[in-house]
């Protein structure tokens, strides 16, 4: 996953081929035809809808592009949040991106499957935890 700082992304960066999503929108109906990325934005880091979005767009719509999580993205979610299918994650201004890496360090594999891996691990040749 590629974590950028809330100073490094801006909303303006956003090209003519990026949707932005509020949480609170109902992603099946969003034609994707043409579309390279997708923010879907954190109000709260309590709210996870856009996890359930970035889920949908990976697993059922297909979608191969970039999906960033915006907003108020906090360091203890980007495993779950890279777990569901986001690729790109804006962490909060006061949050570090080094501390962030290494979140990734910490958890490096999973028995169950997800939005990026499908099957869980007993089923994948010759895979180990």
């Amino acid at each position: 996953m590629k974590l950028l700082s809330a100073a490094d992304a801006s909303t303006s960066d956003a090209a003519a081929n990026t949707l932005v999503v509020a949480n609170t929108e109902d992603v099946r109906d969003l034609k994707l035809d043409g579309v390279t990325r997708i923010d879907l934005h954190f109000p709260k880091f309590t709210d996870g809808r856009a996890y359930t979005q970035a889920f949908y767009l990976r697993r059922r719509a297909g979608f191969t592009g970039e999906i960033r999580a915006t907003g108020d993205v906090l360091i203890d979610q980007l495993v779950q949040m890279e777990r569901q299918g986001f690729s790109v994650a804006v962490l909060r201004a006061d949050q570090n991106l080094d501390f962030a890496q290494k979140q990734f360090d910490r958890y490096r594999a999973f028995y169950q499957g997800d939005a990026v891996t499908a099957k869980p691990v007993f089923s994948r040749e010759g895979a180990t935890v």
